[in-house]
């Protein structure tokens, strides 16, 4: 029978092996999961099979090159990227000395920019003792591996292993040029069919999704230019290259100025929203305090 420290030791798998299954259940997938941890795919699903095997019980259900977090993996995850995350500070506090007033947020850059960046001063008015880096991420849940306390990220609740604030869901309206409407009249919304149409890299089927609400049947509207960014979207539309769907809380500037204009105000919504998502049992007084006043202002109406 091993001794109290050989059984503490067989309850405490290689780190690597933790490392690369946290991540793989935070991101779907061994692929996206090997980018963020700095190994190949296949170097990943290794460290899982060790783990597994460590532990003696399947973690993923595997169905061709498709895997998928069980219900033992998905308890699993929920208990153990909590402890990742806590070591990961504790050793951030200790090695690098980092103030326990300041806080990294990773944020999705349009919102970051126009959104979370302009309502920074009011936060400083009321806990002018936190300070708050931001850093612009398209994928913000790769926080972890980079030492957030926290993220905003778009989509839905579903991140092992991470609790999450609703903050409000978006809504997207057609918006263009002056000088390209007046070339390009819209009366109704068929009359996009056939007009230069913008596109988010992300959301390429937006545009038919817009139609369907706007109850045009209509074949997949053809592929046009797109854009990672939805401010880099909002700008193209301004300088006259095409409509775009933006959300209408990014360009509140842009339709005041009138440099943009919606023809039709029909707004396209969906069950995805904005949350601030971190890490289970990983809040921190500064946190707390942070979650409290952005959760306030995003349900107090918008208004920067």
């Amino acid at each position: 029978m091993p001794d109290g420290n050989e059984g503490g030791r067989r309850l405490l798998p290689p780190m690597a092996a933790l490392n690369s299954f946290a991540a793989a259940a935070r991101l779907g997938g061994f692929s996206r999961a090997g980018k963020a941890v700095g190994l190949t795919q296949s170097a990943v699903s290794r460290q899982i099979a060790l783990l597994e095997d460590w532990v003696q019980a399947p973690l993923f259900d595997r169905v061709g090159r498709r895997v998928t977090l069980n219900a033992q993996g998905r308890a699993y995850a929920a208990e153990v990227a909590p402890a990742l995350d806590r070591i990961r500070r504790a050793t951030a506090r200790v090695a690098g000395g980092r103030p326990t007033n300041t806080l990294d947020i990773a944020t999705l850059p349009s919102f970051g920019m126009r959104w979370l960046a302009p309502r920074l001063p009011r936060l400083t008015a009321r806990h002018p003792e936190l300070v708050v880096n931001l850093a612009a991420r398209t994928d913000p849940l790769g926080m972890a591996d980079e030492r957030f306390d926290a993220a905003i990220d778009f989509g839905r609740p579903e991140w092992p292993g991470m609790a999450h604030d609703l903050l409000f869901r978006e809504a997207a309206i057609p918006v263009c040029a002056p000088a390209w409407l007046a070339q390009n009249p819209i009366r109704a919304p068929e009359d996009f069919l056939g007009r230069p149409l913008l596109f988010q890299s992300s959301r390429r089927g937006a545009w038919d999704q817009w139609l369907r609400v706007a109850g045009v049947e209509a074949p997949p509207v053809p592929a046009g230019p797109s854009f990672e960014h939805f401010l880099m979207l909002a700008q193209a539309a301004a300088a006259g290259a095409g409509a775009a769907l933006v959300p209408s809380f990014l360009i509140g500037p842009e339709l005041e100025s009138g440099s943009l204009v919606s023809p039709l105000e029909i707004p396209l919504t969906s069950d995805d929203a904005y949350y601030l998502v971190r890490a289970q049992g990983a809040e921190s007084p500064a946190l707390a305090r942070f979650r409290e006043w952005i959760v306030e202002e995003a349900r107090g109406g918008g208004a920067p």
